[in-house]
């Protein structure tokens, strides 16, 4: 069974390949832009191409049995319809919440008619990134909607369903939900890297607009979609869900494991 991982040295890609090697898988292709430089293990084919470009993907398509689809919006449905062509019998998205900006990667999957399942994590703990900075300068944190809470997931555990769900039946036509173990406020989080580092960070909220203005400078047109995301999470928490545990029988990653283990912050 010929396996590709599209985006395979991505954040959550790379760790896919490693996930499938470990759990026995023996035929896996990996797709980046530069093969020489993907730094892949030994056993995996390496192709070149790119989501972005899908009149690179054909000949990466050819022979594979199951997909993992990284999410790009904009050549999405296309890249599906390709993937049909080619013979594939079960792709594996990763998305986001139902009905949020990244539906279109679920509506192009099923209407491609390849059988499917999605993925559907919340926030990454990684995008606490947009903290290191102001972490390396101080003690203070001016952030937004410090009460805000929701259960953030490591990318590996993004990576070890993924890999389950592509190497194991009964998983089809099922959309899974993927969280952290423990819903944690912004404020809380910032707090439990403060333990980590060994240093009392403070956290200060800022007014939407501000928040909006300084998010801009690392998300770009985003800032404003992730600064109204912290306002409903603020009204509305999310709650975690066990569904990592149940499918890949450990525990999933908590925040202050993750923090420990990242060197983000040093």
């Amino acid at each position: 069974m010929k396996i590709l991982v599209t985006g395979a040295t991505g954040g959550v890609g790379r760790l896919v390949v490693d996930e499938l090697l470990a759990l026995g898988a023996d035929d896996v292709r990996a797709l980046t832009v530069n093969p020489g430089r993907a730094g892949l293990p030994d056993g995996v084919e390496v192709v070149r191409g790119f989501l972005g470009r899908p009149g690179t993907l054909p000949a990466a398509l050819a022979g594979v049995d199951r997909m993992y689809l990284a999410p790009l919006i904009e050549t999405n449905a296309q890249t599906c319809r390709l993937a049909a062509a080619a013979g594939v019998r079960r792709i594996v998205d990763m998305a986001g919440a139902k009905g949020d900006h990244w539906q279109a990667i679920e509506d192009g999957v099923e209407e491609c008619g390849v059988p499917y399942v999605h993925l559907e994590p919340g926030e990454f703990m990684t995008n606490s990134r947009i903290w290191s900075a102001q972490i390396a300068a101080g003690d203070v944190v001016r952030d937004g909607y410090g009460s805000a809470a929701n259960a953030p997931i490591a990318l590996g555990d993004i990576a070890a369903v993924a890999a389950r769900c592509l190497l194991e039946d009964g998983h089809e036509g099922r959309s899974y939900e993927l969280t952290g173990p423990e819903s944690l406020t912004r404020r809380q989080r910032v707090e439990q890297l403060g333990a980590v580092l060994r240093r009392e960070l403070t956290y200060v909220d800022l007014p939407h607009e501000d928040l909006v203005a300084q998010l801009s400078g690392v998300m770009g047109e985003y800032a404003r979609w992730y600064a109204d995301g912290l306002a409903e999470l603020s009204r509305h928490p999310q709650a975690a869900v066990p569904t990592v545990t149940e499918l890949t029988g450990r525990p999933a990653t908590t925040f202050a494991e993750w923090a420990r283990d990242s060197d983000m912050f040093e």
